[in-house]
């Protein structure tokens, strides 16, 4: 039986996607700790100003829900005030953000720490929130409590723009790409962070010739994907991120998996034409239960 490969495809993506019932939960939390914010740093009423979904599930990339990154902007003027305190005016920052959101969750883990505060439910949809001040070139200004205190820059913005923009111009391909690479990372243990992910995807689709063609190719776009990142070198320790050109840093050896998950793609479309589920097998080799069965 021939494997319909766009078929198929377009059912891995959708099973990728995070479930509405989660994405209203992520929301009603995100819109309760922002109006508690606003109230305390700003004296507003308002569930969604001055707050702003940053990291993969901003970027529209993620799978899963364990880690939702989210920046809040505080008034400039804080900045002075903290910058005045004797030891660590980062870590007292942290602090105070860190109180205001207990009024709304306080029964919830809350911790402060490094450069975040992480807010930890019992179902796993997590955040970590990043209080910052926002800067006139449109980046932020971010608190780091290590080492005595310091302040650092990041330009979540860009890289955003960065996604939306190549997604666009990709016909929803940059997206789906970024999706299915973390359910083989998932699937394989590869360690690469979702920005380093992103940004190898978004670089790998620029000059791809099939890059804003339909899911009738994404068994060939997995193939050529997984042989790109296999021929990454195996020496270099960081990648310019899309769009905010910041640095990524390598976590560890990708090269092998995507090389292994490349001969496996070989064996996958050499059976779609004869035994569609002796490919699905091989696909879901690499890809994982999210693959249609």
């Amino acid at each position: 039986m021939v494997l319909n490969v766009e078929k198929t495809f377009q059912s891995f993506v959708d099973n990728l996607k995070i479930e509405k019932d989660k994405v209203d939960k992520i929301r009603c939390r995100y819109n309760r700790m922002t109006k508690q914010l606003n109230l305390d740093f700003w004296n507003i009423n308002s569930e969604t100003r001055n707050s702003l979904y940053v990291g993969s599930y901003g970027r529209d990339t993620d799978i899963v829900t364990s880690d939702i990154d989210w920046i809040f902007m505080l008034p400039s003027r804080l900045k002075l005030q903290y910058d005045k305190h004797l030891n660590n005016g980062q870590s007292a920052l942290l602090q105070a953000v860190k109180q205001s959101i207990e009024k709304t969750y306080s029964k919830t883990y809350l911790k402060a720490d490094g450069q975040v505060i992480q807010i930890l439910f019992n179902d796993d949809i997590n955040f970590e929130l990043v209080p910052c001040f926002e800067n006139t070139d449109g980046s932020f200004t971010f608190p780091d409590t290590n080492n005595g205190g310091s302040w650092k820059k990041t330009d979540p913005r860009l890289e955003i723009k960065a996604v939306n923009d190549r997604n666009n111009a990709t016909k929803g391909n940059m997206k789906a790409l970024c999706r299915m690479a973390r359910a083989w990372k998932y699937k394989w243990d590869v360690p690469m962070g979702g920005l380093l992910i992103d940004t190898l995807v978004y670089n790998f689709l620029e000059n791809y010739e099939h890059k804003d063609k339909s899911t009738f190719y994404y068994d060939w776009m997995s193939r050529d994907f997984f042989k790109y990142l296999s021929e990454q070198n195996t020496a270099q320790r960081y990648w310019h991120a899309l769009g905010s050109n910041q640095s990524v840093n390598r976590k560890g050896s990708f090269e092998y998996k995507a090389n292994r998950c490349y001969n496996i793609s070989l064996e996958a479309i050499e059976n779609q034409n004869n035994a569609s589920v002796e490919a699905k097998k091989k696909w879901r080799e690499i890809y994982g239960t999210k693959f249609p069965n």
